[in-house]
């Protein structure tokens, strides 16, 4: 993702929430966590890597095994450096005949550069990426078998965006390149929202308001936020701090399907720095940080949808 702008705001809000707890599946964090481990074996997952191609084929075979309906929408990117590369959204579909219809999304691939990396003679060898990519990733696995095992009460399509982080700094639309293909050529029916998960399987998880999320679809935030309080998942703090050019904003600006990105940007602290780095590695992640998460959807697509 991009970092534009940061800043702070306090956010301040009552919603009440009715969920009916004793329907709500359990989010299996350790098995979100083995989700991240297997993607990571693999190895960088950038663009044109074997570790790439290989993931690829494990994310199809994973999510056929949990969905009827998967498929990849096929395009062609140019870099910067006028290198030509074969990308896939991957996409699963579930309760398809509901009127509502909920996206939740996350990039699959790697960065092919640690170019924030303190060493600099590895700015230019791949990174392993397990909190960005595999992280967001890893939730979406496991959701994807609870909606195996427990129809959800709505219809949910799962999106894994290709050529997120193949960006340069400076040039904002270099990011999120399957997002931006996506919106301009939906390959299903237009979602009512959207939710992106990027970067939280961090240890030390905080995840704040993203100002473009807050624009895009305030109540949305609202809603998930006030019901992250009601569960006591400590992680989400009502305040509006960065602005960031992620998955999120093509599906707006393009597409105009209001979507927000759950992301906490300080992987791990604000002292310290792992984001685009060879430190972006899974002993830097934790299962309960991704149980937070999956936690809070289950409950707002089980609970609060109904």
């Amino acid at each position: 993702m991009r970092l534009l702008i940061k800043n702070f705001i306090c956010f301040f809000s009552i919603v009440v929430i009715i969920t009916c707890n004793e329907s709500v599946p359990d989010f299996d964090q350790n098995s979100a966590y083995q989700f991240l481990l297997d993607q990571c074996d693999f190895g960088p997952r950038n663009p044109g890597s074997v570790g790439y191609n290989n993931c690829r084929d494990f994310l199809l075979k994973t999510l056929g095994g949990y969905s009827d309906t998967v498929f990849t929408q096929p395009f062609v990117i140019d870099d910067i450096d006028d290198k030509q590369y074969d990308l896939s959204n991957i996409i699963a579909q579930y309760n398809i005949n509901s009127n509502s219809h909920l996206l939740i999304g996350a990039h699959w691939d790697t960065r092919p550069w640690a170019d924030n990396d303190l060493n600099i003679q590895k700015h230019n060898q791949p990174i392993i990426g397990a909190n960005d990519g595999a992280s967001g990733v890893s939730v979406l696995l496991e959701l994807a078998r609870i909606f195996h095992d427990n129809p959800p009460p709505i219809r949910v399509s799962l999106v894994l965006f290709d050529g997120e982080d193949m960006g340069r700094p400076g040039i904002p639309k270099s990011y999120a390149r399957g997002s931006q293909f996506f919106a301009k050529n939906l390959p299903i029916n237009t979602p009512d929202e959207a939710i992106i998960l990027d970067m939280i399987g961090d240890k030390e998880l905080h995840i704040p308001i993203e100002r473009y999320s807050y624009q895009q679809n305030k109540d949305l935030v609202k809603r998930l936020w006030s019901l992250a309080k009601e569960l006591n998942l400590e992680a989400f703090e009502s305040r509006i701090v960065h602005t960031i050019f992620d998955d999120h904003v093509p599906l707006w600006q393009e597409a105009k399907i209001p979507a927000i990105d759950i992301i906490d940007f300080n992987y791990p602290n604000r002292y310290s720095n792992y984001w685009h780095t060879s430190q972006d590695t899974p002993d830097n992640c934790s299962a309960e940080s991704l149980g937070q998460v999956g936690s809070l959807l289950v409950h707002y697509i089980y609970g609060s949808q109904k």
